[in-house]
């Protein structure tokens, strides 16, 4: 009789000494994590499995010192036991407020670590471990968190999906460009972290053979990112991009950016100048760099973001879009989709100011070609009838979000790849925002800070789907729906009644046959 992930979840645990804190040898040295208890499925009630949580474990030495703007080290071996029971510190500082997922701030210099939740907390055999879940957090590339609760993987956990969350240098010292420092450190971190995720995984339970990565916004981004990289191939399976946003800076971008931003510190663009400068003056000159004028989404439609994953020719060779049409990562198979309404938050006070504008004369505004709004509104025509702030913001989700699921469809060709759309609206905003699918998809609506988000009593069933279908990917490379073809353009709807709906974009396609 086969051996369910939760039955074989709770012999390891029991293997272990519930009563204990867990211990794991990794590569680097002894860790030791807390117990925590998951939530039964569809309940919402405490779950009668436990999984071993393993928080702030350094996969490289602090960027401080001489490691500043530096490509991340290895982190060297430590004697005796490491205790995990606690966030290593973030990269964030201060948290911007940019999102509506709780993404606390922990000071210290050790950012770059990862927090390795896990049903089973005993060494694995080669090809016997459970799917791992690595997810990389969102916030524009400037801001987030690891450490958020939301991200606990106590779900995945119960469903037999070891989870991995990871650290990465935000803003500037991430990403910006400096003359002869690394180009891309930021993602010279993903990169090692998966690398410690392939290397020590297997001691935590997992197969680094199942490896799917996930991330929402940004984070999203860092997935296809990651997934058009040459250089990342080996490192994962699958990838689920929620709400991905490719930056893709060019290297004149980059440049100009980094060179003008010292100008303002008043230092030499090189590693020495930005040595004289603190961190606190880094970012607060970056924050400035960085303000955006009333149109600020649309001017990041336009011109995208100043910081983030550059083509450099070294990591990121071209462009992703270029990179996924000419076959890189056709063998993965890939999870994308946004929710309806991303931005439409945003414009939620502008009702008033937007109420005498033409329709067309707004669509201009927002980027819509006029051989292009008459089809557009005709497509849209349930959102024109809640008014133009409603309209604006679903432009700016089109186009940043929306356009970008068809393109990345499109781009991949016959490579495995499943859409979906997000439409549940919110009990408190009364449509899909930004971040709204996150708890749904780490089931975790008795998470804390939801109300702001869900209104009260999101639907338990919704999660279960959207979750369900997140684990069934992970665990076997199909989330449970149709393919995207050309054909039929089947989508998952995740709605009050989800469904599987052909052509479920159908009201982007304006924007897409404006563009060709």
């Amino acid at each position: 009789m086969q051996t369910s992930p939760a039955e074989a979840g709770a012999e390891a645990v029991a293997e272990a000494g519930a009563g204990a804190h867990p211990e794991v040898r990794t590569l680097a040295g002894t860790v030791r994590g807390r117990w925590k208890d998951t939530t039964a499925p569809g309940s919402g009630a405490r779950g009668a499995l436990r999984s071993a949580a393993f928080l702030g474990i350094p996969f490289a030495e602090a960027p401080v010192g001489e490691l500043r703007f530096a490509a991340p080290v290895p982190k060297a071996p430590w004697e005796g036991v490491l205790d995990a029971a606690a966030f290593g510190a973030t990269a964030q500082r201060g948290d911007p407020g940019v999102t509506l997922i709780p993404e606390p701030s922990v000071p210290g210099e050790s950012t770059l670590n990862v927090n390795v939740h896990t049903p089973s907390p005993v060494q694995a055999e080669a090809g016997n471990g459970l799917p791992v879940l690595v997810y990389i957090h969102g916030g524009g590339y400037f801001a987030g968190s690891p450490a958020s609760p939301w991200y606990d993987g106590r779900n995945f956990n119960r469903d037999g999906v070891v989870t991995v969350t990871i650290s990465y240098r935000l803003g500037f010292d991430g990403f910006g460009w400096i003359e002869d420092a690394p180009s891309n450190r930021g993602v010279r971190d993903w990169l090692l972290a998966l690398e410690w995720v392939q290397q020590n995984v297997a001691a935590f339970g997992g197969d680094p053979a199942r490896v799917t990565i996930c991330g929402q916004s940004a984070g999203g981004g860092a997935a296809l990112t990651l997934l058009g990289m040459a250089k990342a191939q080996h490192l994962f399976r699958a990838v689920y991009a929620i709400s991905g946003a490719l930056a893709d800076v060019t290297p004149e971008k980059s440049e100009a950016f980094g060179r003008a931003l010292a100008a303002t510190a008043g230092v030499e663009p090189t590693r020495a100048g930005w040595a004289t400068v603190a961190e606190e003056r880094v970012l607060e000159l970056q924050k400035k760099a960085t303000e955006l004028g009333p149109d600020a989404l649309n001017e990041v439609v336009e011109g995208g973001l100043p910081l983030g994953p550059t083509i450099d020719g070294d990591l990121l060779v071209r462009s992703t879009p270029e990179s996924l049409r000419s076959g890189v990562g056709a063998d993965k198979p890939l999870v994308l989709g946004a929710t309806d309404d991303e931005f439409t938050m945003a414009m939620a006070d502008a009702g008033r100011t937007l109420a005498l504008v033409p329709k067309g004369i707004l669509l201009g505004k927002l980027g819509v070609p006029k051989s292009a709004r008459k089809a557009y509104l005709a497509a849209n025509a349930d959102v024109v009838a809640h008014g133009k702030a409603r309209l604006a913001g679903r432009v700016l989700t089109d186009r940043m979000f929306r356009v970008a699921v068809l393109n990345v469809v499109a781009d991949r060709g016959t490579a495995p790849t499943w859409v979906y759309r997000f439409a549940w609206p919110s009990g408190h905003f009364g449509f899909a925002e930004h971040c709204l699918d996150v708890p749904f998809f780490f089931d975790c609506l008795d998470g804390p800070a939801m109300e702001p988000l869900a209104g009260p009593n999101p639907p338990q069933e919704l999660a279960d789907e959207v979750h369900g279908a997140a684990v069934a990917f992970v665990s076997g490379g199909d989330p449970g729906w149709p393919r995207y073809d050309g054909a039929t353009r089947i989508a998952r709807v995740y709605d009050a009644s989800t469904r599987d709906v052909r052509d479920a974009y159908a009201s982007v396609r304006p924007l897409l046959a404006a563009a060709r």
